[in-house]
Parts: structure tokens; C-alpha cells; sequence
């Protein structure tokens, strides 16, 4: 079992969603996060005043898969998440972490047949 965590542009979320979908990968956890990267944030104008932003609006991806989804899982959400044909700095990143047991709290069932 692994735990994929993927940080994806905010606008890229429905994508991501659909391309982890059409490889039935349904169950998964989505929150809004702010982050930086090789980006190093930009600047913005407010009330004719520039700031410095650092740290950008991003989404983030947690899903546990059997060790069979990982490279469909990797490949949804990298080509769902890429900028245009090439991509682009800030199209985000994905980590693969072993997961060593988990538990559905209903049923008490664990390991695979957990999720």
C-alpha cells in the first residue's frame, strides 16, 4: 500500500479529479493549501501598493492506493495536472509514501480491504 500526496494547481483540481476517475481511483481527500516552490511567489498590486506574495494558492491530493494503482495513480495526476503539452513551473509535485496499515473505522477491516 501507498500514500500518494500531490500538490496541483488550484485550477487543475477538476481534471486531476476526472483523469483519477476514468482509472477508478474515487476515494481521495482534496484541500486547499498555500505553499512555495521554484516559483518564489510574485507580486501584486493593492490599492496602488506592490506585495510581495510568497506563498500560492495550491490544491492537495491525498490518496491511499494498493500498490497496483500507484503507477496509473502517478501518471492520472501527472498528466491531468500538467500545463499545455510541456508543463510549467508550479504544475506541482507528487510524493509517494509507504503506508504501513490502515484501518476502516467502521467494520474494523485492515490493510487492503481497508481501502
Amino acid at each position: 500500500m501507498k500514500y500518494i500526496i500531490a500538490i496541483v494547481q488550484p485550477t487543475r483540481v477538476e481534471a486531476v479529479k476526472e483523469a483519477l476517475s476514468e482509472i477508478e481511483v474515487f476515494r481521495l481527500t482534496i484541500s486547499d493549501v498555500k505553499g512555495a516552490g521554484r516559483q518564489k511567489g510574485h507580486t501584486e498590486v493593492f490599492r496602488g501598493h506592490e506585495y510581495q506574495v510568497n506563498l500560492l494558492n495550491k490544491a492537495k491530493f491525498e490518496i491511499a492506493v494498493n500498490d497496483e494503482f500507484v503507477e496509473d495513480t502517478i501518471n492520472a495526476i501527472s498528466k491531468a495536472s500538467k500545463t499545455g503539452s510541456e508543463g510549467k513551473i508550479g504544475d506541482g509535485k507528487i510524493f509517494v509514501l509507504p503506508l504501513e496499515e490502515v484501518v476502516r473505522i467502521r467494520t474494523n477491516e485492515r490493510g487492503n480491504e481497508a481501502i
